[in-house]
C-alpha cells in the first residue's frame, strides 16, 4: 500500500499534498515523519516540509486541514489555503480535459478559478489565477480572547523578553515585532521566548518585520514548525494589520516580502483580508503507507 502526493509551495513555504481518502490512521506521525528537514521526503532540491496538507474536493469545495511537521495542527494558514487552491484547479482542470474534449484544444482556460477552502477556522473563497492566487483572510482580531491572550486587553507594543510586540489572530496567533533590519537580528535566539510566553496560552507564531521599498520585509519562526519557515501567509497578514493599525501605512494594500518571494496583503477598513501571491508545484509520487 502506498500514499500519493503532491509538492506545492507558496513563496517558499511547502507541502505534501495528499487526499483525505488514503489510508492514513494517524496523520499527525505521517506530517512528523515526513516533514522532518533532515530525514524526511525529498522532492527536487528540498528534503521535507512545512506541514501535510489533508485535502478533498467536492464541486468547488476544498476541505483542508493541515497536520504540521510536530505532528499537531493548525487551524489556518494562508499558503497553505493557496496552495490547496492550486491543487484543486489542476484537479478541475484535468477533470474537464478527460469530460469535455474540447478543453484539449484550450476552450475552458480560465482566466481565474473561484473556489471555496473549508479549513477549522472558517470558510475562505479563493480566486486563482494565472499568475497568482487569492485567498480570504478573514478580519484580524487583536481582542484577547481571540488571539488568545492570557490577559483582558488588547496586547499592542508591550514589551515581553526585551522586544516590542504587537498580538493578533489572523486565523491561528502571532506576536509581530517591528525591527531595523530583519537580516541583522538572530530569529531563532528571540523568538521562542515570545512563542513561549505565559500572555500566550496557545502559543503563537512569531513574525519581524522591518520596512522595505514601501512595504515590509518578514521573517518568521512558526509554531508547530519549531523554527524559521521561508515564507508565513498568516504572518504576512499579520504583520500588514498591526501595521495599518499602529498607523504605519496609510494605503489598504501593503506588499510584503517574506525570504521566499513577495506576498500582497490588503487589509480593508470593512470586510475581509485577502493574500496574493504566487504557488508553485514541486512534483508528485508516492511514500510506503505507515
Amino acid at each position: 500500500m502506498a500514499v500519493a502526493y503532491e509538492k506545492y509551495h507558496g513563496t517558499g513555504n511547502d507541502f505534501l499534498v495528499c487526499e483525505a481518502g488514503e489510508e492514513v490512521e494517524n496523520w499527525g506521525a505521517f506530517a512528523a515523519g515526513h516533514c522532518d528537514r533532515e530525514t524526511g521526503l525529498a522532492v527536487g532540491d528540498r528534503r521535507g516540509a512545512d506541514g501535510v496538507l489533508v485535502l478533498s474536493l467536492e464541486g468547488d469545495r476544498v476541505r483542508m486541514r493541515l497536520y504540521q511537521p510536530d505532528g499537531g495542527t493548525a487551524a489556518m494558514c494562508g499558503n497553505g489555503a493557496r496552495c490547496a487552491a492550486r491543487w484543486a484547479a489542476r484537479r478541475l482542470r484535468r477533470l474537464d480535459t478527460r469530460e469535455r474534449p474540447e478543453a484539449a484544444s484550450g476552450a475552458r482556460r480560465l482566466e481565474t478559478d473561484s473556489l471555496t477552502i473549508d479549513t477549522p477556522a472558517g470558510e475562505r473563497r479563493a480566486r486563482v489565477g494565472a499568475e497568482t492566487i487569492e485567498i480570504e483572510m478573514g478580519i484580524p482580531s487583536f481582542a484577547p480572547p481571540d488571539v488568545p491572550l492570557a490577559h483582558e486587553e488588547p496586547l499592542i507594543r508591550e514589551e515581553i523578553e526585551g522586544w516590542e510586540v504587537t498580538a493578533v489572530n489572523t486565523g491561528v496567533p502571532h506576536a509581530v515585532v517591528f525591527v531595523d533590519d530583519v537580516s541583522t537580528t538572530d530569529l531563532d535566539a528571540m523568538a521562542p521566548p515570545i512563542r513561549h510566553s505565559d500572555r500566550f496560552p496557545e502559543g503563537a507564531n512569531v513574525n519581524l518585520a522591518s520596512e522595505r521599498d514601501g512595504g515590509f520585509a518578514q521573517r518568521t519562526f512558526e509554531r508547530g514548525v519549531e523554527g524559521e519557515t521561508r515564507s508565513c501567509g498568516t504572518g504576512a497578514v499579520a504583520i500588514a494589520a498591526v501595521a495599518r493599525r499602529l498607523g504605519l501605512v496609510e494605503d489598504e494594500r501593503v506588499r510584503v516580502s517574506p525570504p521566499g518571494g513577495e506576498l500582497l496583503v490588503e487589509v480593508p477598513d470593512q470586510g475581509p483580508t485577502t493574500l496574493s501571491g504566487p504557488v508553485e508545484f514541486e512534483g508528485a509520487g508516492e511514500v510506503p503507507a505507515p
